[in-house]
């Protein structure tokens, strides 16, 4: 058997206070890092549920807004779009951008200069975020200088070579 076969035996009280944790919307924690521009907040965690290998939380862009350029260190990002509609731009000079909408998830790889836009003039961009640690990762990129005319970019994968 492999360790990822491995299963360990449950806790005394039978998984009751160490199994499923419901996060309720009215208890979301707002001390977390944060960036210009953006209100996250903490649902899954270590110190919220002791979870070892996630962050979990949401994200709201106030109407036309947008952050300062960031990155999160190592981690891997991914976010779904609830609500409004989303501009990224990406590179060391946020030389590249594309839209997302509600029910559409973006990645964001490790150390990615990136910059998340609410491109709604009048609705809040709501997205929840779950990233690859337990870390609340935001290094804040106040020296980027953004280029006037980003170059759009279709998402593409090997099930979608032309693009979506």
């Amino acid at each position: 058997m492999t360790d990822h076969e491995a299963v360990p035996p449950p806790p005394a009280d039978g998984w009751k206070h160490e199994g499923v944790r419901v996060v309720k919307a009215d208890s979301l924690d707002s001390n977390t890092a944060q960036t210009p521009g953006m209100n996250r907040a903490a649902a899954i965690n270590l110190a919220r549920t002791g979870a070892q290998k996630l962050w979990a939380g949401t994200v709201h862009i106030h109407p036309d807004a947008k952050t300062g350029a960031h990155h999160h260190g190592h981690l891997e990002s991914v976010i779904y779009i609830v609500k409004g509609k989303a501009r990224m731009r990406w590179g060391e000079k946020l030389e590249f951008t594309a839209e997302a909408g509600p029910g559409d998830f973006i990645f964001v790889p490790p150390y990615v200069p990136h910059q998340e836009i609410n491109a709604m003039k009048d609705e809040t961009l709501e997205c929840v975020l779950v990233r690859s640690d337990n870390e609340a990762i935001a290094i804040n990129l106040p020296d980027v200088e953004p280029v006037e005319k980003p170059e759009e970019v279709r998402w593409i994968d090997p099930t979608h070579p032309t693009g979506g």
